[in-house]
């Protein structure tokens, strides 16, 4: 039986949409009718009383948590995230109520054994809710105590195989796609590319010494399932640099209405009669793509890499065999200076163990943002600040007219002095001879 009344959150029950008022209160019930079952090592009142401490700060319009200080396991300086409630008397199941970040699988493949294992160790070392997943991608264990944090991240590490992900001003969690193991759109291997760097950066991993957060994310495809683009400050998204293959036969079988557009995927959409001119060629953002006579044709050197003809006819066009990624920087949530996509650092480096060239950029990088970004700047904020030719100094990428973002935007140009005496001219006299015959 609840010990709180909660009639603000239990509004939250009256729509049409499942509530996570109604799956706590469920888990509450569990908890306070079977204390027993696991010997709990955290008050059974731990969910009550987080409804309780909602509904308080629902009706005072401001929140009861504050700040945790400093709290975390021995030898890590990320992975937990500290949080107190400011009336640990009226609740004192949230007293303390620590969030720990757990490094997920790749890909978020799991068997059922080690999901059972992880909600038996949280039902008993902490309030028994998880987040599957966090933004970031780690498994998410929602609330516990200062004296359990030990205990439950030597149960994971030597039981588990399995370590804490990252928090504070590291390297967050890397985080990947399915990729290859069951994308037929994948350009490289996300989950080696991932599962390496993962291992290889433990310490900027887990001991803070970064101005901010940094994340890495793996996209197989440019389709961008795990959204790297908007949300890493390095995303590495693949691609390739030959030509979109075509299978001809297989288009006419589209426009004839013999294969379902998307897949399948759209079932739920009427697209009448299958218009390739209208679903395929008048979308292509680049208007690279034509038909003459019966025959799809591609003018791939104007290809950006959508996705959205392959979506669309993924029967009657396939990525190229020239695989690869590329590389770009400064994507970001609002923080201090709104939102961020990224920008394209490297337009084309292949994805081969040991990954010694992406580790290249990857190290630059850093040395240069750390050397020259505030406190709490990400390297997104530090680009817009000191301007992406800084970047490329510092990581010695030569510029290409891949790295321009917003043409025209700014109608100044600025030289530097070795550029103007000689080199310069040289440069441009060597462009003409080559691209202007």
């Amino acid at each position: 039986m609840a010990k709180h009344k909660t009639p603000m959150l239990d509004q939250l029950e009256s729509g049409p949409w499942p509530s996570f008022v109604s799956d706590l209160k469920a888990l509450a019930d569990e908890r306070t009718k079977n204390p027993k079952k696991l010997d709990f090592q955290v008050p059974v009142d731990v969910v009550d009383d987080l409804l309780g401490l909602l509904e308080l700060s629902f009706k005072d319009g401001a929140t009861h948590w504050k700040h945790g200080g400093i709290v975390g396991v021995f030898g890590y300086g990320g992975g937990v995230i500290g949080r107190y409630c400011d009336q640990p008397e009226m609740f004192p199941g949230v007293a303390h109520f620590h969030t720990m970040r757990v490094n997920q699988p790749g890909g978020k493949f799991y068997t059922t054994e080690y999901l059972r294992n992880l909600c038996d160790l949280w039902d008993l070392r902490g309030s028994g809710m998880t987040n599957m997943h966090g933004s970031t991608g780690d498994i998410i264990f929602l609330g516990t105590r200062t004296d359990q944090l030990e205990e439950i991240f030597f149960e994971l590490t030597h039981k588990f195989n399995q370590d804490l992900g990252g928090s504070g001003s590291n390297l967050r969690t890397p985080s990947d796609c399915i990729g290859a193991a069951r994308c037929e759109y994948a350009c490289y291997d996300t989950q080696d590319l991932c599962f390496t760097m993962t291992n290889d950066y433990q310490d900027e991993l887990h001991r803070p010494a970064f101005p901010y957060k940094f994340k890495f994310k793996f996209d197989g495809c440019p389709n961008c399932c795990v959204a790297s683009i908007a949300r890493s400050d390095m995303s590495f998204i693949g691609t390739w640099r030959d030509d979109i293959r075509i299978d001809q036969e297989a288009v006419q079988s589209y426009i004839g209405g013999e294969i379902p557009p998307n897949a399948g995927a759209h079932m739920s959409r009427d697209w009448g009669k299958f218009d390739i001119q209208k679903e395929v060629i008048g979308l292509c953002p680049t208007e690279c793509m034509r038909m003459e006579g019966k025959k799809l044709k591609i003018d791939n050197k104007e290809c950006n890499r959508c996705m959205h003809c392959i979506n669309v006819m993924p029967r009657a066009l396939r990525i190229g065999k020239d695989r690869g990624l590329s590389i770009l920087v400064g994507a970001k949530a609002p923080i201090l200076d709104g939102a961020q996509m990224g920008s394209l650092l490297v337009p084309f480096v292949k994805a081969e163990a040991p990954y010694e060239e992406i580790k290249e950029v990857i190290e630059k990088v850093w040395d240069w943002w750390m050397e020259e970004g505030k406190n709490r700047e990400r390297l997104g904020e530090l680009i817009k600040r000191q301007g992406f030719q800084k970047l490329l100094e510092a990581t010695g990428i030569a510029p290409d007219a891949r790295h321009v973002k917003e043409p025209r935007s700014n109608p100044y140009i600025f030289w530097k002095e070795e550029e103007v005496e000689g080199g310069w001219t040289r440069d441009v006299n060597e462009f003409r001879k080559h691209h202007l015959r």
